[in-house]
């Protein structure tokens, strides 16, 4: 059995050890860089701030995570101005929980955090060379909204807005 969750101050190492293996084995070059400032600063970020971090448990064990950050406006080409916008990050699941609807339910328990808070648009990046990615998102109601023309990243830029 799989449980959800909203990450705690005990979950913390437990999570941050999680999603900077998991960040490794898909971005090695990304993880030499260091560790990025949310994951730095995890409970500042997800527990004390606007941010959202969800685990999915199998036998106590951390399969899945999931988490929200307010929306730092860093991308010049969108204008999410006057929008309670919040940043899906971190979505990491384990290779052999996948394809079981698990991805799709962590991020329904996260819209679902984030309408009670008010968000009124989530919005991601992801690129083509992570398999289904692109589609897993659509089927989650999130539409493209711009692609970077970057040879290598291709970053793809893609906002859901919530009723």
């Amino acid at each position: 059995m799989i449980t959800i969750e909203q990450v705690t101050s005990a979950d913390v190492p437990q999570t941050l050890e999680f999603v900077l293996n998991a960040r490794a084995a898909l971005f090695p070059k990304l993880s030499a860089s260091g560790v990025p400032a949310d994951l730095a600063h995890f409970e500042q970020t997800y527990l004390q701030g606007e941010g959202c971090f969800l685990i999915a448990r199998q036998h106590g064990r951390i399969v899945a995570s999931i988490g929200y950050v307010p929306y730092d406006h860093r991308f010049a080409q969108l204008d999410y101005r006057g929008l309670k916008v919040v940043e899906v990050v971190r979505l990491f699941v384990l290779p052999q929980c996948r394809r079981s609807g698990l991805a799709g339910a962590l991020y329904d328990a996260l819209k679902t955090r984030a309408m009670g808070a008010g968000v009124e648009l989530m919005y991601l990046h992801t690129h083509p060379f992570l398999p289904g990615a692109i589609e897993f998102w659509r089927r989650q109601g999130f539409t493209i909204t711009d692609v970077e023309d970057d040879p290598v990243w291709q970053t793809t830029h893609m906002q859901c807005r919530l009723p």
